[in-house]
């Protein structure tokens, strides 16, 4: 897909629960957009969510994505039990609510808008855009931590 928008996600908590923080990366040609934000008491799951959420509502016209994210919940989650869970009534397969439904729920939702190859990367091994991303999340969990 060389017409795609790359993007980057990590999400990141100071404790897990504590402030949490999500960061993303979103790459176009020659153009780079940096987001990122927090919350002062989640958990580094739900940061995840919001770092791929955040991206894929940021883009405002239909384009192929690539998404990389150091997380294989968010990878596996979408791309793997997300229908089952919609066919259960976001239950899981031993009948128990899914944790985090509302984000997973908005996540199909903005992920259905696109064509969307979704890479995990391994995080903390020197991958320029996810490292960035990290240094976002990161920032964001500071942020939420200190109230700013």
């Amino acid at each position: 897909m060389t017409d795609a928008i790359e993007i980057y996600t990590d999400g990141a908590c100071l404790g897990n629960p504590g402030p949490g923080g999500w960061g993303a990366v979103l790459r176009f040609g020659e153009h780079q957009k940096e987001l990122y934000g927090g919350e002062p008491d989640t958990t580094n799951n739900r940061m995840e969510l919001m770092g791929a959420i955040s991206a894929l509502e940021a883009i405002n016209r239909p384009h192929p994505v690539i998404l990389h994210t150091d997380s294989s919940y968010v990878k596996n989650g979408i791309t793997k039990w997300v229908a089952g869970w919609k066919r259960n009534g976001w239950k899981t397969a031993d009948k128990k609510p899914v944790k985090n439904a509302e984000l997973w729920q908005r996540l199909d939702a903005v992920a259905a808008q696109y064509e969307i190859e979704w890479r995990w990367v391994k995080g903390h091994a020197g991958n320029e855009g996810n490292e960035l991303a990290d240094q976002l999340a990161s920032k964001g969990a500071r942020e939420a931590r200190d109230g700013a």
